[in-house]
């Protein structure tokens, strides 16, 4: 039994109260197939094996307490606690990128990393206690990102019933494919931001014409 079987075993076992608890842990940090345990729900719930109601709710509880149990440990653990755990979800490195993501996107930075750029979710958690981001704001955006993130995914499962592994796959793809577009446009923007900055040499040759045209 691979890695995946196991969580969706856990799943058909235990239903909901299975699905709280997984993504509890994973969004503290813990490498956790959450797509693809929320589509496989879904389909859990077209089958009539579970609710759709205590889906949603216990799946978006669980994402919740996790996120905010992520900022806790950032916010008083300090840095030295973020950067161990962020090792869990792929070292320093990840954690910079959370942090360069937080201080240029702020509120919007949290609500699209609860439902789209779901990789870089756990160490937004962390860096956003260590940075002492509003908790209140925080809370804001986590549960809107995280009913958005939860309904979507379970409602595919339901609809895509029979293609669960499929539709999981597309959109690990998919996600994959806005982070590489977004590094493009940024990429880009710096560059023709940099094309448009003139140089020190035409700088001076501009002021250097200023000054014959104020003389004359």
């Amino acid at each position: 039994m691979n890695f995946n079987d196991y969580f969706l075993s856990m799943l058909g076992m235990y239903g909901a109260p299975a699905l709280f608890v997984v993504l509890l842990v994973g969004s503290v940090g813990l490498p956790i197939p959450a797509t693809l345990l929320l589509l496989a729900a879904g389909s859990f719930v077209e089958q009539g094996e579970l609710g759709l109601w205590p889906v949603l709710v216990l799946a978006c509880a669980g994402a919740i307490i996790g996120d905010n149990l992520g900022y806790a440990l950032g916010r008083w653990g300090g840095q030295h606690a973020a950067q161990r755990v962020s090792r869990l979800a792929g070292g320093e490195r990840r954690l910079k990128r959370a942090e360069h993501w937080l201080r240029r996107w702020e509120g919007a930075g949290v609500f699209l990393t609860r439902w789209l750029f779901t990789p870089l979710g756990p160490l937004v958690n962390l860096t956003s206690g260590a940075t002492r981001y509003p908790w209140p704001r925080f809370l804001l955006y986590d549960i809107l990102g995280e009913a958005l993130w939860v309904a979507l995914y379970v409602l595919l499962g339901k609809f895509f019933s029979g293609s669960v592994q499929v539709v999981s796959e597309f959109f690990g793809d998919f996600t994959w494919m806005i982070v590489g577009l977004l590094f493009v446009f940024i990429l880009g923007w710096q560059l023709v931001r940099l094309l448009r900055t003139p140089t020190q040499a035409e700088t001076r040759a501009k002021a250097s014409s200023q000054l014959l045209d104020s003389a004359s």
